[in-house]
């Protein structure tokens, strides 16, 4: 049986420590047996991070069949996101934050919550200037990926938008809605990602762990991995100015 003492152990010996901002992406089923289920994890996680820290999760809500046409349609409160039994769970909670974009929504528990929530819904791309995700790269923060690997990571689309690589976003804005938590609907005109271009974030990985930007370790059963924000998004953003298909799957690593 996984317990809350277990993971956090298994957290600190990653390096994650009191007063750290992190992204968690997850699968509680990678743990083994959990006393307690996906709010034991996230009580792990806010233990380790401490009150001074800062959990964020993604609970993303986009999908392929979005574009101008059929816009995206968005409620804070209501609309599930589909990242996994964690980030369902972590956004019911009541101290918990969501920011109000459309597609690519990040909740938020602890000291920056706010901070790292506000004003998602005015980036004109999902996960660029001023996402949730810039501003953790920005603060020093980390990802934090459990039983999961680097293909879950959405930083690297933070990298694509910087980039401005073609295949990440569609060309035309949209008009989405979204509903914040007072029930007051916003209309906002955004750039929503394209599907179809198949990633191969992982590719990556030797070059992440040879420059100690990533560090490997067990969590519970789940294999973990925790990475430097910052230092991800500035090195992916340099190659991908250099050779704009690098992470696409069809690309070898050259």
């Amino acid at each position: 049986m996984i317990t809350k003492e277990i993971i956090i152990n298994g957290l600190k010996k990653l390096g994650l420590k009191q007063g750290d901002s992190v992204l968690v992406h997850s699968s509680l089923s990678k743990f083994g047996c959990v006393d307690g289920g996906a709010d034991t994890v996230i009580d792990a996680v806010l233990g380790a991070v401490g009150k001074e820290g800062t959990m964020l999760v993604p609970t993303l809500t986009g999908s392929e069949k979005l574009s101008a046409e059929n816009p995206p349609v968005f409620n804070v409160r209501d609309t599930a996101c589909w990242t996994g039994k964690i980030p369902e769970t972590f956004r019911k909670r009541a101290a918990a934050i969501r920011s109000l974009h459309p597609t690519h929504s990040v909740t938020a528990i602890g000291a920056k919550a706010k901070y790292f929530t506000d004003d998602h819904e005015k980036c004109i791309t999902p996960c660029g200037q001023n996402s949730p995700y810039h501003k953790l790269a920005r603060a020093g923060g980390y990802v934090l990926l459990l039983g999961v690997g680097l293909d879950c990571c959405t930083l690297f689309h933070t990298a694509e938008e910087f980039a401005d690589v073609d295949y990440v976003c569609q060309k035309q804005l949209v008009t989405a809605t979204t509903v914040d938590y007072k029930g007051i609907e916003h209309k906002i005109k955004i750039k929503i990602h394209k599907y179809g271009d198949e990633r191969d974030f992982v590719k990556i990985e030797p070059m992440l762990i040879d420059k100690k930007i990533l560090v490997k370790g067990k969590v519970g059963n789940a294999d973990g991995r925790l990475v430097k924000a910052g230092k991800l998004l500035e090195l992916t953003t340099e190659i991908l100015k250099a050779k704009p298909d690098f992470l696409l799957k069809t690309v070898s690593p050259g």
